[in-house]
């Protein structure tokens, strides 16, 4: 089980690092997925991941201040708006699009009313 959980929190930072280069594809969350599988399998990883020059500093200012970068706020909430305006271009209808702003509206509700970094 070990092995599994250890895979999985790296293949998270992998996809942290990918996400530093792709707008869509967001860093912290699987950065903080890492953080919370290596304190639970690995101090030495843990450490290595919140003494780390670039990834770190988003993993500690969540653990200790529930806090987001501005600037990472901006991005999440312009991302958020580019993504639904794309689908109400695509018009999948008014049901589907109504649902997805309700949910939209909730995820840059919380982002937006964290404190920041």
């Amino acid at each position: 089980m070990r092995t599994l959980m250890m895979t999985i929190a790296w293949a998270s930072v992998a996809a942290a690092i990918v996400g530093i280069f792709l707008p869509l594809l967001p860093t912290t969350p699987f950065l903080l997925l890492s953080a919370g599988i290596f304190a639970r399998t690995s101090p030495r990883f843990e450490s290595w991941l919140l003494d780390h020059p670039w990834l770190g500093a988003s993993v500690r200012a969540w653990r200790e201040r529930g806090a987001i970068r501005s600037r990472a706020k901006a991005t999440a909430a312009l991302t958020i708006a580019g993504s639904f305006l794309l689908l109400v271009w695509l018009d999948p209808g008014p049901l589907p699009l109504a649902v997805v702003a309700v949910i939209l509206s909730a995820c840059v509700a919380f982002i937006v009313t964290r404190p920041s970094a």
